[in-house]
């Protein structure tokens, strides 16, 4: 049936402005500041009642919701999380991983192909593997027992199982066989992130010369800025292919450094991630998380030494964080939607116009989720 989306607030040019809007089989057909009158009989009419409208939220770096892992080696546990990246706005998300045994990767991996064309919320984009090949110093929440030097006969044996799932690899360029595995895996396609690195600033523009175009949680588990050994982060800022993620909590980034993201690289090039472990819509309390204990209180999740471990940020909070801090709203919704669609190849996503899926998200004043449509049809969880 052909749906009717009226008196839509959207995001346009930096300004506020209402639309209506037609959807038919899952796509937008029709975007107007008009009143639509022709063509609607057997129509089904929905009143956004003048909220905000946004494209459906993409996800390039989660790892569980609602106490579910998607290392956990379950078909459930991902479709967990797919239903609650659904309730808070994202509507795409990468099955991300955190360095493991090989035989969880490949559970996980199999667990996905089984899952996807299959989810009963947000859509599986494909798989994020962070790690296994991150520099211990640098380690963050990934347990150093699973860590290990790049290795293409096993990237090889990953790949054969995955096939065309695996988007994105983040990995620290600087350890033994780094550079040659960016190489590999920009023949293949997939998108270099570093983070988890000690590299150094020769050592990433290195690395960006030879492929890597992305950083995993900017400013979080790599060296930090100094006046006489600048780093990565420095490399990336003057890169303009390189783009970044956030993870805008609150917690893992000062608001002037988001600022100072926002300023250097635009919209075009920074994503909002959650890099959310599975007490994200689940709580305080105790977790096993990548093979630590974890504790969170009021939101923040760490490890028995104080190390930060994820985060439990939702993708509508990060959007009303990053508003809050000073990005501009229609840069936020950048950000969450179009840039990361962007930077996945994923075409029909991230924007409000004609052509495109309509996989759209309804927010109040406050950022809240109204409702959230994934092609075309509004997402109900009313059994859970």
């Amino acid at each position: 049936m052909k749906k009717l989306i009226k008196n839509a607030a959207i995001s346009l040019d930096n300004e506020i402005v209402s639309v209506n809007i037609i959807i038919e089989n899952g796509k937008i057909t029709g975007v107007s500041r008009e009143k639509i009158t022709d063509g609607i009989n057997d129509t089904e009419i929905i009143d956004a009642d003048n909220n905000l409208l946004i494209p459906g939220m993409i996800d390039v770096h989660i790892h569980g919701a609602n106490n579910h892992d998607m290392m956990d080696g379950t078909e459930e546990s991902i479709q967990v999380v797919s239903e609650e990246c659904a309730k808070t706005g994202c509507t795409s998300f990468l099955v991300t991983s955190v360095s493991s045994s090989i035989e969880d990767l490949l559970k996980m991996i199999e667990c996905v192909q089984k899952t996807v064309g299959e989810e009963r919320g947000a859509l599986i984009a494909g798989i994020h593997l962070e790690g296994p090949y991150l520099n211990p110093e640098k380690k963050g929440m990934q347990n150093e027992k699973y860590l290990r030097h790049p290795d293409i006969k096993e990237m090889e044996l990953i790949l054969s199982k995955a096939g065309s799932l695996v988007k994105m690899i983040t990995i620290a360029p600087e350890l033994p066989g780094g550079f040659e595995l960016v190489e590999y895996l920009r023949k293949k396609g997939i998108i270099v992130s570093i983070a988890h690195s000690g590299a150094t600033y020769e050592e990433a523009k290195h690395a960006f010369e030879l492929g890597a175009e992305h950083i995993t949680h900017c400013f979080n588990a790599m060296p930090q800025i100094h006046h006489r050994d600048p780093g990565l982060i420095v490399a990336a800022f003057e890169e303009e292919k390189v783009s970044l993620q956030a993870i805008i909590d609150g917690i893992h980034l000062h608001p002037a450094i988001v600022r100072l993201m926002y300023n250097i690289k635009g919209a075009d090039k920074m994503v909002l991630i959650t890099d959310a472990l599975q007490a994200m819509n689940a709580g305080d309390g105790e977790y096993m998380f990548g093979g630590h204990h974890v504790k969170v209180e009021n939101g923040v999740a760490r490890l028995a030494d104080g190390t930060l471990a994820s985060s439990t940020v939702t993708m509508n909070k990060a959007l009303k964080l990053s508003v809050e801090m000073g990005v501009t709203l229609h840069d936020a919704i950048k950000m969450a939607s179009k840039t990361p669609a962007e930077i996945l190849g994923i075409s029909g996503k991230g924007q409000i116009k004609n052509g495109y899926d309509a996989d759209l998200v309804l927010l109040d004043k406050d950022f809240n989720v109204v409702w959230t449509m994934i092609n075309g049809n509004i997402m109900d969880f009313s059994r859970k």
